[in-house]
């Protein structure tokens, strides 16, 4: 287990690495010039040479990717070009947004994903298997920018059960509280989960079914049980790994469906200021947004891979 963890973390510092030259060459060798943006389009030339000197967009790109690494490594971000504020600040503000919205999102996926593929498999080629396998064909179909404006619609014009978008922030002192945030973050949080889950109730289905099919699992209903106490007894546990490696990858999907959601609901969460940013061409806080991302989809990953080998051992022991 200790060398299957050691070299999941090399693997982890590895792609780290390279995403983070990824991230710099694209967004260095993309057209434009946020001095330009910045002075708008009339200024003069020798004014924008100015700025971008000042900012030090005339250094050669591989000093400010040192530069770049470097300050990451010693936990600075970086100055934004656009908001004249550190990106460290603006992120962790974002952050606060973003994180828990991803996390209901999440646990709303894996709800709906567990109880419809546990359904499904239970009623394996009946009634209640083609209803569920239809609805999940329908929330796959549905884009998530779509089903947020018809959520909007329905909860929050019709019904005014919720707010229609913004986010009154966590604390009394910011006007908002708890419920408030909860609440605001609800609807977002459903118009991600549901493809996801959809998704994710078909690979659950699939797993279940897969395994229900093992001699160990004949044994136990020989033995007198069920077919829904032999799903949760035995086949659930030995069903996880595929449907864990699948969550792993969905988290990407939630995070970059974030940028979407967040927008259509004026969320001020990491997704719209990365839209933002790109607007203004703010390079440096596209830069470390999208690497902060991609490091948190990257995490998310490494503790797939550990929890797949604390569900069954014999994964690390294939690996080492």
């Amino acid at each position: 287990m200790r060398l299957f963890l050691l070299r999941r973390f090399i693997t982890l510092l590895l792609t780290l690495a390279a995403a983070s030259a990824v991230v710099f060459v694209v967004l260095d060798v993309l057209p434009g010039n946020a001095a330009q943006t910045m002075m708008g389009p009339d200024a003069a030339p020798e004014a924008v040479a100015e700025l971008a000197r000042q900012l030090g967009l005339d250094r050669p790109a591989w000093t400010r990717y040192a530069d770049w690494v470097r300050g990451l490594l010693q936990g600075d971000m970086g100055e934004s070009y656009a908001y004249g504020s550190p990106v460290g600040a603006l992120v962790a503000e974002r952050l606060a947004v973003t994180v828990p919205l991803a996390l209901i999102a999440m646990a709303l996926a894996v709800a709906m994903a567990l109880s419809a593929g546990m359904l499904a498999a239970a009623h394996h080629n009946r009634a209640g298997d083609t209803g569920v396998m239809a609805l999940v064909q329908l929330g796959i179909a549905v884009p998530n920018f779509w089903l947020a404006i018809l959520l909007i619609l329905l909860f929050a014009v019709r019904l005014q059960w919720v707010p229609a978008g913004g986010f009154p922030g966590w604390s009394a002192d910011e006007g908002g509280g708890f419920w408030p945030a909860l609440q605001a973050l609800l609807l977002p949080a459903v118009a991600l989960a549901v493809v996801q889950g959809a998704i994710l109730a078909r690979i659950t289905r699939s797993a279940l079914l897969e395994v229900l099919r093992e001699d160990f699992v004949r044994t136990a209903r020989a033995k007198g049980l069920t077919r829904r106490t032999a799903l949760w007894r035995h086949v659930l546990r030995n069903a996880l790994v595929p449907v864990l490696t699948v969550m792993g990858l969905q988290f990407a999907g939630l995070l970059a469906g974030t940028i979407v959601v967040e927008n259509v609901f004026a969320l001020p969460g990491l997704g719209r200021l990365v839209f933002q940013s790109i607007a203004n061409r703010d390079v440096i806080v596209v830069r470390n947004c999208v690497l902060l991302l991609a490091g948190m989809v990257v995490l998310v990953n490494f503790a797939v891979d550990v929890l797949a080998a604390l569900i069954d051992p014999r994964l690390a022991h294939r690996s080492a």
